[in-house]
């Protein structure tokens, strides 16, 4: 270890550019610099403050609208299943999502699925099913694997027939 501690603050001395240098070296700012300051810093805080409200708000529109896509589903199979796979648009263009179940009492994906395209505004705690597939047991919900379409999911070509 060496004796030396870490350099002071005034090492540098005349070396640093100005906006490096303290306080105590520059001497005392303006009111006009301390305004302008002020005044950066507030609008930082600012946005910062309203780029987190729009984000609590935009992912608490994104939970209802995935519990409403849960209900739609069971409502629409009329099973009551717990374990749903809902995919969903991470980029955040579209409100369209694809909710993957059994159809018969099982684990995840350990029977045949059941796939439906939602889409639209929530309403009466439901969303409007568009389309959908049906998906063999314990494969993933790829297009290869896709079978008796329906609705628009044929129109849009998301299986491979």
């Amino acid at each position: 270890m060496s004796a030396a501690g870490p350099p002071s603050g005034h090492a540098l001395g005349g070396r640093a550019p100005g906006w490096l240098r303290s306080r105590v070296a520059q001497g005392p700012a303006s009111p006009g610099a301390r305004l302008a300051e002020t005044l950066l810093l507030l609008l930082a805080g600012l946005l910062l403050a309203t780029a987190t409200v729009n984000d609590v708000v935009r992912q608490t529109h994104v939970n209802h609208r995935l519990d409403a896509d849960k209900r739609t589903w069971r409502a629409y199979t009329g099973h009551p299943y717990k374990n749903l796979s809902v995919s969903q648009d991470v980029r955040g263009l579209s409100t369209r999502e694809i909710v993957c179940g059994n159809t018969s009492p099982g684990g995840l994906k350990e029977r045949v699925q059941l796939c439906l395209v939602i889409t639209g505004p929530v309403r009466g705690g439901r969303r409007h099913v568009s389309g959908g597939w049906y998906v063999p047991p314990r494969l993933e919900d790829e297009r290869r694997y896709r079978y008796a379409c329906f609705g628009a999911a044929v129109a849009e070509g998301l299986c491979p027939r």
